[in-house]
C-alpha cells in the first residue's frame, strides 16, 4: 500500500488523462470548490473540536494533490479526500456523464454515487469492541462461506483482533483511511472502517488495496498470525456462519414477528407478559402509513397498554420520524428544530423546491409543503436580503408544524400508553438520531446501549463541478446546507442523544450483545420502581 503526503501526488493511480485538463485550471477548479465550501457548508463547531479537524487545512493540504493529478483517478481521489474534509457523513461525490472517469466503470449515464459503485467483498465481517478504558479496536465477527475444516486451517475465530491490514499496522491504517471517510462521530468512524475493510470499495484509492485481502490478527491467547484471504465478485452470495446474531434473522428470543412493514417488524411476546417489540429499518416514506398498520393492529388486540421496546440497533435514516414518536408515547414533546446556512445556493434552493411541488413530487411533509415554501419564500429570503450567516431555527423543514410553531407536538389519537425503551448503537444515524434526541431530550424513552451516529442537517445541495477555464464537467459535488437542532436546544451533529444505561460492545460480548441489550430493557420494564 502506498501512502500519499500532504503534498505529493498519490500512489499508482489508472493512467486516464484526457479529462483533468491543465494544472492551471485544475488550480483554479480547487479554489473554486474551497471558497464554495466556506461559503456554503453549514459547519459545527462542536463537533469539528471534539474531532480535532481544522476544515481549512484540511482543504488546503489537498491542494497539491489536485494540482499535480496526471489521470483522471488521481484527480478524482484529490477531491474525494477535499470532500470528506468536512467530516459529513450527508456529502458525497458521484461520477457523472462526460465527467472524469473511474479505472473498470467505465462510462455513467447517469450520476453515480461512488458509495454505491458495486464492491468485492472478502469472506469476513468486522466489527468494533468498545471496552472502556481502552482505545477502540476491531476485530473478527464472522467469516462467511467457509466449512469448519477450512476455519481451523486459517485459524480465524470470532473476537480475533485486527492487528494489520495490507501489510500496514492498524493505528496507521486508520490514519490512512481517515481521511476518505464520512463520519461524525470517533464511535461512527470506527463502525465504518469496520464495514469497509472485507471490500474493495471505490471510495478508497486502489493503491489501498492488494490482489487479496491480507490480514494479520491476534487471537484470544495474544498470538498473531496472517491470514490471506480472496475478493470476491460483488454478485457472490456469502454464506456465513450465522455465529454473529446480529445478522440473524431472528435474535429476540421469547417472541415471535406478528407484522412485517417497510419500516419496522412488530414482535410479541409468546408468554402473557405486556411488551411489544419493534425491529426498526428506516423512516422512510412509507412511514405515517405504516405507523396507521401498526395501531390498527394494536387497537383491534388491545395492546395500546403494552411496554415498548425500540430496537434501533440496526435502523437508519429518512424523514418524518416525529409521526412515530407521537405513536410511541402519551406525551407531548417538542420536535427537532432546524435551519438554514444563507449563501448563493439559497435561492436556487428556494425555486427547487417550488418546482417539486409543482410537479407534484414528495415535499416529506403532512401538509404537503405549503408550511416550508411559506418560510422559504418569507423567513429565508429575508435573511437573504440582509446577508445573515443562517436563517432563523424552524420545526425540522416545516414537515409537521408551521414556521411559527413552538415545535410542540401532541400525542396521536390513538397511541400506545405504556412505557418505552429504545436499545441504541453507533451503526446508524441521520433521521435516527433525530428520533433518539426526541425520546431523550424530552423524556420519552429509557436508552440503553450505545449513542447513535451522531450524524444529521437539513438539506444538502448537489452540483456538477467544471472546470474553471475549460468549462468541461469533473465530477458531482454535494453541499451540507443547515444544522439539526435537538429539542434542548444543542446542535445534534456531532452530538448525538446520550443513553441512560451505557452497555458497550466488546469482542468478549458481541455473540450475545443484541440479548445482553433485550435482557436489559426486560429488566428494567420488570422493575416496579420504573413508571417513566
Amino acid at each position: 500500500m502506498k501512502d500519499t503526503n500532504e503534498t505529493g501526488t498519490a500512489g499508482d493511480l489508472a493512467p486516464y488523462a484526457e479529462g483533468i485538463s491543465t494544472a492551471h485550471d485544475r488550480a483554479l477548479l480547487f479554489d473554486d470548490v474551497c471558497a464554495k465550501i466556506l461559503r456554503r457548508d453549514a459547519f459545527v463547531p462542536g463537533k469539528l473540536r471534539d474531532l480535532g479537524v481544522d476544515v481549512h487545512k484540511e482543504l488546503l493540504r489537498c491542494r497539491d494533490l489536485i494540482i499535480s493529478a496526471q489521470s483522471d483517478e488521481a484527480l478524482l481521489y484529490g477531491l474525494l479526500k477535499l470532500s470528506c474534509a468536512r467530516k459529513d457523513p450527508h456529502v458525497r461525490a458521484y461520477l457523472i456523464p462526460d465527467g472524469l472517469k473511474m479505472s473498470g466503470i467505465g462510462d455513467v449515464t447517469e450520476p453515480t454515487r461512488i458509495a454505491q459503485l458495486p464492491a468485492e467483498h472478502a469472506p469476513i465481517r468486522f466489527s468494533v469492541d468498545h471496552t472502556p478504558g481502552q482505545d477502540m479496536s476491531i476485530f473478527v465477527a464472522d467469516i462467511g462461506g467457509r466449512t469448519d475444516a477450512e476455519l481451523q486451517a486459517y485459524g480465524v475465530a470470532p473476537g480475533d483482533v485486527l492487528t494489520a491490514v495490507n501489510g500496514v499496522p492498524f493505528s496507521d491504517y486508520m490514519e490512512l483511511v481517515a481521511p476518505f471517510s464520512r463520519y461524525a462521530t470517533k464511535e461512527n468512524l470506527y463502525w465504518r472502517v469496520s464495514k469497509m475493510i472485507p471490500q474493495r470499495t471505490r471510495e478508497y484509492p486502489p493503491y489501498f488495496f492488494r490482489d487479496s485481502l491480507y490480514l494479520e490478527l491476534e487471537n484470544a491467547n495474544g498470538q498473531r498470525y496472517s491470514v490471506r484471504l480472496p475478493y470476491l465478485a460483488p454478485d457472490t452470495t456469502l454464506v456465513w456462519t450465522g455465529t454473529w446474531k446480529m445478522h440473524g434473522d431472528f435474535r429476540y428470543p421469547g417472541f415471535e414477528k406478528v407484522l412485517s412493514t417497510s419500516s419496522y417488524d412488530l414482535y410479541t411476546r409468546t408468554d402473557d407478559v405486556p411488551v411489544l417489540l419493534l425491529d426498526w429499518y428506516r423512516f422512510d416514506d412509507k412511514l405515517i402509513e405504516n405507523m396507521q398498520v401498526l395501531l390498527d393492529y394494536a387497537e383491534e388486540r388491545k395492546l395500546f397498554d403494552f411496554d415498548v421496546i425500540f430496537d434501533a440497533t440496526r435502523a437508519r435514516g429518512g424523514s418524518l420520524g416525529a409521526a412515530a414518536v407521537r405513536c410511541l408515547s402519551p406525551k407531548p414533546f417538542r420536535t427537532t428544530f432546524g435551519n438554514l446556512r444563507i449563501s448563493d445556493i439559497v435561492e436556487p434552493f428556494i425555486e427547487y423546491m417550488h418546482q417539486r411541488s409543482r410537479d407534484g413530487l414528495s415535499m416529506t411533509a403532512e401538509d404537503g409543503g405549503t408550511w416550508l415554501l411559506d418560510w422559504l419564500d418569507t423567513d429565508v429570503r429575508d435573511a437573504l436580503k440582509r446577508g445573515d450567516e443562517y436563517s432563523g431555527d424552524v420545526p425540522f423543514k416545516s414537515s409537521h408544524l408551521p414556521k411559527d410553531s413552538d415545535g410542540i407536538m401532541q400525542p396521536e389519537a390513538r397511541h400506545f400508553r405504556g412505557r418505552l425503551v429504545c436499545l441504541l448503537g453507533p451503526h446508524g444515524g441521520s433521521h435516527l438520531d433525530q428520533v433518539a434526541a426526541m425520546f431523550y431530550d424530552n423524556d420519552l424513552a429509557y436508552m440503553i446501549g450505545m449513542p447513535a451516529g451522531g450524524y444529521s442537517n437539513t438539506w444538502e445541495w448537489d452540483e456538477v463541478l467544471r472546470f474553471p477555464e475549460s468549462g468541461k464537467p469533473v465530477i458531482g459535488f454535494m453541499y451540507s446546507m443547515g444544522h439539526t437542532i435537538r429539542p434542548n436546544g444543542e446542535l445534534l451533529e456531532g452530538n448525538p442523544a446520550p443513553v441512560h444505561t451505557y452497555i458497550p460492545q466488546t469482542r468478549g460480548n458481541f455473540i450475545e450483545y443484541p440479548n445482553i441489550l433485550l435482557d436489559e430493557a426486560l429488566s428494567y420494564l420488570g422493575s416496579k420502581e420504573n413508571t417513566k
